[in-house]
């Protein structure tokens, strides 16, 4: 992962301007430790800090356009740069081999309507310095900006990719100047106000002052969803292809390998792919043709047993990292500020990923697969079993995917982005969705039976038995469960009863129902005191990643405190007996 960083719309830019661009990106710079570039005019400063995993020679940004008065800064992956820059009515002077050059041409031809034909992860800021007065209407740019004598007002277009895995805040300073980062450490030292850019949106100062989406399907509401039978083929086929659109690198790259059914399937179809180069349509021999695959828990932990299986049934070469509980204490504050949450379910799963990520960059790997998202698409959380009906099941599964970018999205990119890593995610793949959740609820529903049995009878094939219909187990769970047990006990150590008695007169956003919750809480508003910062952080009851929405299904759902898939186990037993 990269970073980015703008300052916008401003007048007349000068040198303490672009002072500023530069000590703030540097805050994030942890995401892009390979190059720094800046572009900066009177009107615009564009920060990128690198990590190069495509054209690795040739691909550093901000990537430059239209003679030089455009600029493109980009965080993240287009999948599909190929497919699209052959289907270009224009020609385009392509002066890199990077996959991110692409949205410039596409902008040169259509502006910012394109959007919803990339298939990667990505935000973005472009600046067209070049966009005129004629072009705007009436010499008047975004929020008032008037024209200089030349007629150029410039354009501003922000994007974020539809299901926002690559993360983007954006917020203004005491004198409204407009800044986008990467991350909210960049902006919280200047910012007045900070909020999250919205997944699936694109804001464009030519049109209006708020984002606007670009992302609809047909399945995102049940009542325009156009059902199709579960069919494991086509399953099977579109989630191969996204693995294999996913494997696109010059670098050296990996898997996530916890040992349950997401990640395993993951892994066993990148080890497909890995011998030959995916660049070239499988033509030439890949440049590291044997995949690697890592696992952290604790001593004894079931995920690091179930990984190995899976490692020496898929013939990757696999990487077992041990931690202590201590180890995980003792990074907190880390995770806690890399993170950028106080989310007690977010912080028990990363900070064992956020130590695996140090390993992995390590040894020299700077791209790793994951199995986030499959879950959320097929309803694989133990809660699940719950759901009454089908349009229950559905409404559920797409509140998740809405919601994602707060959770399981946040976690993966910001635990490895820490050490200069890249997480891809397959089963969020655009293309892949468009299939998945076209799929009959009833047939991903559990009704009685063991979670996610499509996606176990799609690819069951391919994995030991004994993984491809192990049952779900969360990765805070899977480490090994001392591990959620040190936390509660540090956490009971450190907060008092008096001090959680009073937490919500402390903490008037989101206050913490737990010692554990307001210990991280204690943690985040040190790092963050922006009062903004804690409202970009989702707050409600959750039970085993469910919504708030889901826990009605079931009263037993809501007497639940602990979010932790351990503790509805009882409920998920008793669904099966019904």
């Amino acid at each position: 992962m990269c970073s980015i960083l703008g300052i916008i719309d401003v007048d007349g830019t000068t040198d303490a301007l672009r002072e500023r661009a530069l000590g703030l990106s540097r805050l994030q710079r942890h995401r892009g430790p390979d190059w720094s570039g800046v572009f900066c005019d009177d009107r615009t400063v564009l920060v990128h800090e690198r990590l190069a995993i495509v054209d690795v020679a040739h691909g550093a940004q901000p990537l430059l356009g239209e003679q030089g008065r455009r600029a493109l800064a980009v965080n993240g992956e287009i999948y599909n740069h190929k497919l699209l820059e052959a289907g270009l009515q224009q020609p385009y002077a392509f002066s890199t081999a990077s996959d991110c050059e692409v949205i410039l041409a596409l902008y040169a031809e259509r502006g910012p309507d394109f959007l919803d034909e990339l298939n990667g992860i990505f935000a973005f800021i472009l600046y067209d310095g070049g966009y005129t007065a004629g072009e705007a209407g009436d010499g008047v740019g975004a929020d008032g900006a008037v024209a200089d004598d030349a007629g150029a007002v410039g354009r501003w277009v922000v994007a974020r990719d539809p299901i926002g895995v690559v993360p983007l805040y954006w917020g203004r300073d005491a004198e409204g100047v407009l800044h986008v980062a990467s991350e909210m450490k960049a902006l919280t030292p200047v910012c007045v106000d900070v909020t999250e850019f919205p997944p699936g949106h694109v804001w464009d100062s030519s049109s209006g002052r708020e984002p606007e989406r670009y992302h609809r399907r047909h399945w995102q509401s049940f009542e325009t969803l156009e059902s199709e039978p579960a069919d494991t083929d086509r399953l099977a086929d579109a989630l191969e292809a996204a693995v294999r659109r996913q494997l696109m690198s010059d670098v050296p790259y990996g898997a996530l390998l916890s040992g349950g059914l997401d990640s395993s399937i993951i892994a066993a179809l990148a080890a497909r792919h890995a011998a030959r180069r995916v660049e070239d349509n499988e033509r030439s021999p890949a440049w590291w043709p044997r995949l690697h695959t890592f696992c952290i828990g604790l001593e004894g932990s079931p995920d690091c047993a179930k990984a190995r299986e899976v490692a020496d049934h898929i013939g990757s070469v696999h990487h077992e990292f041990i931690y202590t509980v201590q180890e995980g204490i003792d990074a907190l504050r880390d995770v806690v500020w890399h993170l950028e949450t106080y989310d007690v379910t977010t912080i028990r799963a990363a900070t064992p990923m956020f130590l695996m990520a140090r390993r992995i960059r390590a040894m020299g790997i700077k791209m790793v697969l994951s199995g986030e998202g499959a879950d959320e698409v097929f309803g694989g959380y133990l809660y699940f079993h719950k759901a009454p009906d089908a349009e229950a099941f559905h409404r559920e599964t797409t509140r998740k995917l809405e919601r994602l970018h707060l959770y399981d999205c946040l976690r993966a990119n910001k635990a490895m982005a820490a050490w200069g890593v890249e997480a891809r995610v397959p089963f969020l793949d655009t293309e892949f969705l468009d299939v998945a959740m076209a799929v009959d609820p009833e047939a991903k529903r559990p009704a009685g039976r063991i979670e996610k049995h499509v996606l176990r009878e799609a690819f069951g094939h391919l994995l030991p038995e004994s993984v491809a219909w192990r049952q779900k187990e969360q990765f805070s769970d899977g480490v090994g469960y001392g591990w959620i047990d040190g936390l509660r006990d540090h956490a009971e150590a450190q907060v008092t009863d008096v001090q959680l008695a009073h937490a919500a007169s402390r903490f008037t956003v989101n206050p913490p129902p737990t010692k554990e919750a307001f210990l991280y809480r204690t943690i985040f508003d040190e790092l963050f005191p922006l009062e903004a910062a804690a409202r970009c952080v989702p707050g409600g009851a959750s039970v085993a990643c469910s919504t708030p929405e889901a826990l009605a299904w079931d009263a037993a759902l809501s007497a639940v405190v602990d979010p932790s898939g351990r503790a509805v186990r009882g409920v998920h037993e008793q669904a099966y007996a019904e």
